[in-house]
């Protein structure tokens, strides 16, 4: 395994799987992985329709924590995503697949959103992190996840007939997380005065509950009359009023700006070069927000492919503990329970701004502390392994020879197991 192909493997996907065979050109594999169809497949693919009647039939029957038909099929979801994670053949399409997940997050700390976060991730996400943006963004704007997450569902313009009634209000976190946290951001420079018209713009955006089958709905009687102003630029009222809004967004410069500095962040550096923003901001700008262009712009960066300082968040440690091993699917841990121990719950992000995606965010001693307690008892699973040999087939060219030496000079194969997975090398990517 050449450095290249090492970093391929860990910068931009999840780990080596085994002793999987390594791809003859790095760079090659992984633009190949973005122009081919996700590989994803599941028995049940979640959506929101599932998941919105097994919400209101917990509200009908209001059952204790432990028979919720909602944390039911979060349970189910999330243990699905992450066993995909697992094994994919494709781990940068996936690593895609959560940095948008991350980017627009949805969390359970609204409770509700137990019920369709997994559809979130099917639905909103997963179909276009090779396609346009404005398309990924209209999809997570109309997704009952985001639209009950941050409180759209019962927002009705003062001027509505809803609003009138004296019963149901203007709610504008919608509207703020998305100019702040999902497209232009503070760059852009807007105002109190925009976040309050681009909030009248989203009302009438709701979901159905009653419907047959339940799920989003544009709702007139709670929609703001009147065109509304955002960013200097005017849309007319009604549901296409918000899509011209949204599409504007999508293609606005500091939109493009905003995207390119988090992609950087995640998958070059914590503090992401000035230059490299520059080039993934070009590509976003000429090719109308094409996010399957800005990924194959990452790889050819020259500071993608300079040694590793990003630290692994728990999720992606974990997961590359687990194919290091190649465990097979009947002996997966659960990794739910080991990501929540770790201190990064599935979907349970605390703030609609996300996970961190900077090292000194995790690397606090406690939680590097964690990350070697339960290194030591996954050992366990490592058997009769030549863990030497499985060092250099996991890290390859990336492996210190210090790190080598304290593997074979371990006084078990757990010992040396652990060492290999709390190796600096092995944390970073």
């Amino acid at each position: 395994m050449d450095t290249r192909t090492a970093q391929a493997l860990i910068r931009f996907g999840l780990g080596r799987r085994g002793a999987e065979p390594l791809p003859p050109d790095a760079a090659a594999w992984l633009l190949d992985q973005l122009r081919r169809d996700d590989p994803a497949r599941f028995d049940d693919p979640p959506n929101a329709a599932k998941g919105l009647t097994a919400l209101r039939e917990d509200r009908a029957t209001k059952p204790p924590p432990g028979e919720s038909r909602a944390r039911a099929l979060y349970r189910t979801e999330a243990a699905a995503q992450l066993a995909n994670a697992v094994s994919t053949p494709a781990p940068f399409r996936e690593r895609l697949v959560w940095f948008w997940s991350n980017h627009f997050t949805v969390s359970l700390r609204r409770g509700e959103c137990a019920a369709v976060a997994g559809a979130f991730v099917q639905e909103a996400i997963r179909p276009h992190v090779t396609g346009r943006f404005g398309d990924m963004l209209l999809a997570v704007m109309r997704h009952p996840a985001m639209l009950m997450y941050l409180d759209n569902t019962g927002s009705a313009g003062p001027g509505s007939r809803a609003g009138q009634s004296g019963r149901r209000g203007l709610n504008e976190n919608l509207a703020r997380e998305c100019l702040e946290l999902h497209t232009v951001s503070p760059l852009a420079g807007y105002t109190q005065a925009d976040v309050t018209a681009f909030a009248r713009i989203l009302t009438g955006w709701s979901v159905d509950m009653k419907a047959e089958p339940p799920g989003f709905r544009f709702r007139p009687e709670a929609h703001e009359p009147g065109a509304q102003t955002v960013l200097q630029q005017t849309f007319p009222p009604g549901e296409e009023g918000g899509i011209a809004a949204l599409r504007f967004l999508a293609e606005h410069p500091a939109t493009h700006r905003f995207l390119a500095t988090r992609l950087v962040r995640h998958f070059v550096a914590d503090d992401p070069p000035p230059g490299a923003v520059r080039a993934i901001e070009a590509v976003l700008r000429d090719s109308k927000g094409n996010l399957g262009s800005a990924a194959a712009a990452l790889v050819t960066l020259p500071a993608a492919w300079q040694p590793a300082t990003k630290l692994r968040t728990p999720q992606e440690y974990v997961i590359a503990c687990v194919r290091t091993l190649d465990l097979p699917p009947d002996q997966l841990p659960n990794l739910i329970a080991i990501l929540a121990g770790l201190g990064q719950p599935v979907w349970t992000a605390p703030a609609p701004n996300g996970w961190a995606d900077r090292a000194v965010d995790w690397a606090a001693p406690e939680a590097m502390l964690r990350r070697i307690d339960w290194a030591s008892g996954f050992a366990a699973h490592a058997g009769e392994r030549d863990i030497a040999d499985l060092s250099e087939t996991a890290l390859g060219p990336l492996l210190r020879p210090v790190t080598l030496g304290a593997i074979r000079r371990a006084g078990s194969r757990r010992d040396a197991m652990t060492l290999l997975l709390t190796s600096p090398e092995f944390q970073r990517r």
